[in-house]
């Protein structure tokens, strides 16, 4: 193996370490350079994740593999590189071709990804899935493949039970091809999060919080293994940004405590 393969194997095998531990995994995505060092930099983070809809945002582009993935993977590159932490990637669906998509990635440096099923027949949404976990085996990694249902997402308009059945149908087979956990966004209560958990796995659930979303205490509580934030945290920075300009222009002044970048 090369420097940078050993390099990247011992990454992947912190992060899978990382979800197999007591304590729920927390990842503040990012979309830049910057935002990965400022989160890279904070004493809890273990890890860092970044978040397709904030970077295709950041480049101009909506969300949903609008942005070329030539212009994504050099964005995710750039993050990798600038710390020594493991990077997961947001992937959309894999750009067409979930295994070639994933071995670009890892070349450029990241040692885990999100692949969405967008409800696609299972069939189908397996393929996918298992085209992923293995390509990341095949790079001789502990590649960790986050594959995300959107039951939940596209089931507004359906029976709840029929959505978490599908949702649990769902992450059991993605499992069964490779999937290190399974990523199910939404807003979920307390009893979905307990029947998910019972259904697909203790410590293979994946979730995304969001304003109203329960604590991350309570989320290691029910058998989480991790827990994201996706375009939240940009929002987040934008709506500070917004807010302090708007105090500027009416005679304000900057935010105290204002930290300076490294």
């Amino acid at each position: 193996m090369t420097p940078t393969t050993v390099n990247s194997a011992s990454k992947a095998t912190e992060f899978l370490r990382l979800h197999q531990a007591p304590e729920v995994l927390q990842l503040a995505n990012v979309w830049d350079v910057v935002s990965a060092k400022v989160i890279a930099d904070l004493p809890g983070t273990r890890a860092l994740a970044t978040a397709g809809h904030s970077i295709a945002a950041s480049h101009g582009y909506e969300d949903g593999e609008h942005i070329p993935l030539a212009t994504m993977l050099e964005a995710v590159g750039r993050i990798a590189a600038a710390t020594e932490l493991p990077v997961t990637a947001d992937l959309d669906r894999g750009y067409g071709n979930p295994g070639e998509t994933v071995r670009k990635a890892i070349a450029a440096g990241v040692v885990g990804a999100n692949i969405e099923d967008q409800m696609i027949p299972l069939p189908d949404a397996v393929a996918r899935m298992k085209q992923a976990a293995d390509a990341g085996a095949a790079e001789g990694i502990d590649f960790v493949l986050n594959a995300r249902t959107d039951a939940f997402l596209l089931g507004a308009d359906k029976d709840p039970a029929e959505v978490l059945a599908a949702a649990i149908e769902r992450g059991r087979a993605f499992l069964d091809v490779g999937a290190s956990c399974i990523f199910v966004p939404g807003k979920l209560d307390e009893p979905t999060v307990q029947a998910l958990v019972a259904g697909i796995g203790h410590g293979k659930v994946s979730v995304i919080n969001v304003p109203g979303s329960l604590t991350p205490a309570k989320l290691q509580e029910l058998g989480v293994a991790r827990i994201s934030y996706g375009p939240w945290m940009q929002r987040v920075a934008l709506t500070a940004l917004a807010d302090a300009a708007t105090a500027l222009m009416d005679n304000g002044a900057l935010p105290e405590g204002t930290r300076p970048l490294n």
